[in-house]
C-alpha cells in the first residue's frame, strides 16, 4: 500500500499500515438538513475530529456495525460540532473498500511497526482532538504489548470502549487491563455489571468509568399482522434469533426444545437469521450450520425452522424483529458482557427468553422477559409455550422492554458520547444540537377525517381516547405554520379538518344581553366551544365538569392565527374562521381566567392583522386591562407576576401583554410584558438549560418549587414567546434562550434523553424524575412541531468564542 504524503516533515513517519487522507468535511445545515448554515464558508476553520479506531463495515462484525450506528447517530445529532473519522482495523488477508471520506487510516495489528506509525500520524494530525477506541481482546490477540505501547505513544486524549469485561482475572490479565486504563482519559462500558467488575476486581477508579448502554434503534412499531403478511408468515407464531452464526450462539438449545413447543403450538416457527461468522467460514466453512440443518432433519422440524442465511439490511432486520412474537437468546458464554442483538430485539418490542448473561440479568427484570439456564432445552420449551399461550403477558413484556430500552436509543447514546468528547477535548468544542428534519408523520397518523385523536399508546393512536378542541386548535396552528413555510398543498385538507372540528364544537350563539364589553352576560350566551368529544362524536360529560375557559381561549388563538395567514390560505378558510370567531366574541369577553384571556388576546391580535377592526382592538384592551389589574395586585420587588404562583403555560401571559402592546401601542402593556417575562425566564432557565414549572406541584411564591415533571407544551409556549420578544426587542439573548429551550426536546434536560422521536415524528408525553413517558400523544407532538417550525423561522447558529457570543440571524 503506497504512502500518501501529508507534509514533508512527517512523510517518513507514515508507513504502509497507516494511510492518511485530508478532505474538507461537508457539513449539512443544522436546520433544514440540506444547505450549509449561515456563517459557514470554505474558509471557515475545519471542525475538530474524533478518530474511531475500530473494525468498520463492510467488514461483517458486531463491533463494526456498532461503530457505524454510533457514528450515524452522532452525525445526525451533532453534525456541526465535530467531524468523525475512522481508523479501520484490517489484516493482510482481510482488506475492504470503504466509503470515501470516512476511513482516514487503516491499521493491521499483526504488524508491529504499524502501531508506531499510526501513533506518529495521529500526534502530527492537528485536526484530531480525541481518539475513541472500540476494544475487543480478540483484535489485539498476541499483540497486547504493541497495543499498550501504542496507547502510551499517543499524545491525544484517549477514550476506550470495553466491549468485553472478563471477571475473575489472574494477576497478569489484571495488570494488562490496568495498563490500558492508565493510558486513557476515560473508559466506557455498556452495563453496570461491567462497571462493577472493573471497580471491584480490577480496582479501576469509579470516576474514570462511564456506563453508556449499547445503542438501540427507534422503530415505528408496525403492525405484526401486516409485517407477517409481507414476509409470508401469516398464521405463524414466530420465534427468532439473529446474528453472525457460530457455536457460541448455541442454537441447539432451541432446536432441542422445538418438538415440545410444536406439540402445543404446531404453528410455531423458529427463524435463525444471519450468516455464519466470516472468521468461522475461513476456519471451518459451514460446518456448524450444516450440523444444525442435520439436526432439523433428524427432529422433523423442516416446517418449523427456517434459516435466513444472509446479512440483512438494517430496515429489513428491524421488520423481522417487529413481527417476532418471542426473541430467543441462547449464548452459552457466561461472561458475554453485552449483546447488540439482544438490545435490538428489546427495542423492537420483542418479549425475550434469554440465557443468564450479565446483560440479560440486568435488563430482564420487571417482567421484561424470562431467563433460563444455559443449554436447558426443557426450560426453553416451557417458557416459549407459556408466552405463546398468553397474549396479555407478551404484550406487557413488550411494553416493559420498550420502556427499559428507550433510554439507550442511539440518539441518547450519541449524546452521552458527545458529552464525554466535550469534557476531554483539549481545544474548544462547542456542542451544538442539529435540528431534525421537519416531519408531520405522527401528526397525520393521529388525525382522522374528523379530527386529531387525543392520546396514543407509545406511537399508536388510541382512538378510544377521543378528541379535544385543545389538540385540534394547536394542530391547526402547527399545520398552518408548516404551510406557511412549505406551501405544501397536502397541508390544506388537514387545516380544513381541524377547522371543521372547531366549528363542530361551537355552541349555538344566543341573542346578546347587556353590554358586550362591560357587564358579564348571563350564562348560556352561547358561541362558546365544548372541548371533549368521544370516538362516536358525542360530547362527553367532562365538558360539564371542567372549566373550559382555557380551551376557549386556545381556540381563539388558533382561529386568529389562521386568519393572519389570509395572504396564503384559501379565502373560504379565512371566512369560515372569521365567522366562528365573531360568534364566539360575546362569550370570550366574559372570561376572567388569566391564561384564557391571554390566549384570546393573542388570537384576537392575530385576527386583527387581517381584520383591522376597532371592535377587536377594544376586546384586546378590555382583556389586557384585566391582566394589568392582576399584575398590579400580585407583583412585588422579587415577584413580577400576575398571580401568587406559576402554573402551566406561564409564557403566554407576558406574550399576551406584548401582543396587547403591538395592538394598541400602550407602553404600560410593554413594560409589564418585559418585566414579567424576564422574571419568568430567570426562574426557568438555569445552568444553560430550561426547566419549566413542574406539573406535579406548582411554583408557589415563597416556597421551594417541585423539580420534576416537565411537559413539552410549556417548553413550546416559551419558545413561541421568545420568538415574539425577539421580533419586538431584537435582543439576541432571546434567540439564545430559544435555541436552548428547543434543545430540551433533543436531550438538553436533566435526564439527558431525547424527548422527540425522530423515527415517528412524535414527541414523548413528559419528562419525569427518572424516566420519559413514552406515549406520543397529540399535545406533546404538536407542541414539538410548533417549536420546530418556530425556530425554523430563524437561521439560528450561535458562534461561541471565549468571551463573545455572536448571533447570525436571517429570515428563512
Amino acid at each position: 500500500m503506497n504512502n500518501i504524503i501529508i507534509a514533508d516533515t512527517i512523510k517518513n513517519a507514515l508507513l504502509n499500515s497507516a494511510i492518511l487522507e485530508f478532505k474538507t468535511p461537508i457539513v449539512p445545515n443544522r436546520i433544514s438538513g440540506n444547505r450549509p448554515p449561515l456563517g459557514h464558508s470554505k474558509k471557515e476553520k475545519p471542525l475538530p475530529e474524533i478518530l474511531f479506531i475500530t473494525s468498520f463495515p463492510p467488514r461483517e462484525c458486531g463491533i463494526a456495525t456498532y461503530s457505524q450506528d454510533l457514528m450515524k447517530a452522532l452525525n445526525h445529532k451533532f453534525r456541526d460540532s465535530f467531524s468523525l473519522k475512522v481508523c479501520a482495523l484490517e489484516t493482510e488477508h482481510e482488506k475492504h473498500k470503504y466509503t470515501e471520506g470516512v476511513v482516514k487510516y487503516t491499521l493491521d495489528p499483526s504488524k508491529r511497526h504499524a502501531f508506531q506509525d499510526l501513533a506518529e500520524a495521529i500526534n502530527y494530525d492537528n485536526r484530531i482532538e480525541i481518539v475513541l477506541i472500540q476494544h475487543e481482546f480478540g483484535f489485539y490477540h498476541n499483540h497486547e504489548a504493541d497495543f499498550s505501547r501504542f496507547l502510551n505513544d499517543i499524545t491525544k486524549p484517549i477514550i476506550m470502549v470495553f466491549h468485553t469485561v472478563l471477571p475473575n482475572p489472574d494477576d497478569l490479565f489484571k495488570t494488562n487491563v490496568k495498563s490500558i486504563v492508565e493510558s486513557c482519559e476515560s473508559i466506557i462500558v455498556m452495563t453496570n455489571n461491567s462497571a462493577n467488575i472493573l471497580i471491584n476486581e480490577y480496582h479501576i477508579p469509579e470516576s474514570k468509568i462511564t456506563v453508556i448502554p449499547h445503542g438501540t434503534h427507534l422503530v415505528p412499531h408496525l403492525d405484526k399482522a401486516v409485517l407477517k403478511e409481507k414476509y409470508h408468515l401469516t398464521g405463524r407464531k414466530v420465534c427468532s434469533t439473529f446474528g453472525l452464526l457460530g457455536e457460541g450462539k448455541c442454537i441447539e438449545t432451541t432446536l432441542e426444545a422445538m418438538p415440545a413447543i410444536i406439540k402445543v403450538h404446531p404453528d410455531a416457527l423458529f427463524l435463525v437469521i444471519g450468516k455464519t461468522h466470516p472468521n468461522i467460514i475461513k476456519e471451518e466453512g459451514e460446518k456448524y450450520r450444516q450440523k444444525l440443518q442435520g439436526r432439523v432433519q433428524e427432529l422433523g422440524l423442516q416446517n418449523n425452522v427456517q434459516f435466513i442465511n444472509k446479512y440483512l439490511p438494517l430496515p429489513e432486520l428491524l421488520e423481522y424483529l417487529q413481527l417476532t412474537d418471542i426473541y430467543l437468546f441462547t449464548s452459552k458464554d457466561p461472561n458475554q458482557a453485552v449483546s447488540g442483538t439482544f438490545s435490538y430485539a428489546l427495542s423492537c418490542g420483542c418479549p425475550i427468553i434469554s440465557t443468564p448473561i450479565p446483560h440479560a440479568r440486568e435488563v430482564l427484570s420487571d417482567e421484561a422477559g424470562i431467563i433460563i439456564d444455559f443449554e436447558d432445552s426443557k426450560q426453553m420449551s416451557e417458557a416459549v409455550n407459556r408466552l405463546l399461550a398468553d397474549d396479555i403477558l407478551r404484550g406487557c413484556m413488550s411494553a416493559n422492554g420498550i420502556k427499559k430500552m428507550v433510554s439507550s436509543a442511539w440518539e441518547n447514546t450519541a449524546l452521552a458520547h458527545a458529552l464525554l468528547f466535550d469534557k476531554y477535548t483539549r481545544k474548544s468544542m462547542s456542542l451544538k444540537f442539529s435540528h431534525p428534519a421537519i416531519k408531520l408523520d405522527h401528526v397525520k397518523r393521529m388525525t382522522t377525517d374528523f379530527g386529531m385523536i387525543q392520546f396514543s399508546k407509545i406511537n399508536q393512536p388510541d382512538i378510544e381516547s377521543g378528541y379535544t378542541i385543545d389538540d385540534n386548535a394547536r394542530a391547526m396552528i402547527s399545520v398552518c405554520q408548516h404551510y406557511e413555510l412549505t406551501r405544501d398543498e397536502a397541508d390544506l385538507p388537514y387545516i380544513t379538518t381541524y377547522l371543521n372540528f372547531i366549528k363542530y364544537c361551537q355552541q349555538a350563539p344566543q341573542p346578546p344581553l347587556g353590554n358586550l364589553y362591560g357587564a358579564k352576560p348571563p350564562v348560556g350566551i352561547g358561541g362558546n366551544f365544548l372541548n371533549y368529544v368521544d370516538v362516536d362524536k358525542h360530547f362527553t360529560a367532562q365538558n360539564y365538569e371542567t372549566n373550559l375557559e382555557d380551551a376557549n381561549g386556545r381556540t381563539m388563538w388558533a382561529l386568529g392565527f389562521l386568519m393572519s395567514k389570509s395572504d396564503i390560505l384559501p379565502k373560504t378558510l379565512i371566512a369560515e374562521a372569521n365567522q366562528i370567531l365573531q360568534k364566539a366574541l360575546p362569550y370570550i369577553m366574559t372570561m376572567h381566567s388569566s391564561r384564557a384571556m391571554a390566549f384570546a388576546i393573542k388570537g384576537l391580535h392575530f385576527a386583527n392583522e387581517w381584520l383591522e377592526s376597532s371592535k377587536i382592538s377594544l376586546c384586546v384592551t378590555t382583556l389586557a386591562n384585566r391582566l394589568v389589574e392582576m399584575y398590579k395586585h400580585e407583583a412585588e420587588e422579587d415577584w413580577a407576576w400576575f398571580e401568587g404562583y406559576l402554573t402551566y403555560g406561564n409564557s403566554i401571559l407576558p406574550e399576551a401583554m406584548l401582543c396587547a402592546y403591538q395592538e394598541t401601542g400602550d407602553e404600560t402593556y410593554m413594560e409589564i410584558a418585559k418585566s414579567s417575562f424576564d422574571f419568568l425566564l430567570s426562574i426557568i432557565f438555569q445552568d444553560d438549560k430550561i426547566k419549566v414549572v413542574s406539573n406535579q406541584g406548582w411554583h408557589i411564591k415563597g416556597q421551594v418549587a417541585n423539580q420534576f415533571g416537565e411537559q413539552a407544551i410549556d417548553v413550546a409556549y416559551t419558545i413561541l414567546a421568545l420568538s415574539r420578544f425577539y421580533d419586538v426587542f431584537k435582543d439576541p439573548s432571546y434567540l439564545n434562550k430559544m435555541e436552548t429551550a428547543f434543545d430540551w426536546f433533543l436531550g438538553k434536560n436533566h435526564l439527558k434523553q431525547t424527548i422527540y422521536n425522530p423515527c415517528t415524528g412524535g414527541c414523548y408525553d413528559g419528562l419525569e424524575e427518572h424516566y420519559v413517558n413514552l406515549n406520543q400523544g397529540a399535545e406533546s407532538t404538536v407542541s414539538y412541531l410548533m417549536s420546530r417550525l418556530t425556530v425554523e423561522k430563524y437561521n439560528v447558529h450561535p458562534l461561541k468564542t471565549k468571551n463573545v457570543l455572536a448571533w447570525q440571524v436571517s429570515k428563512a
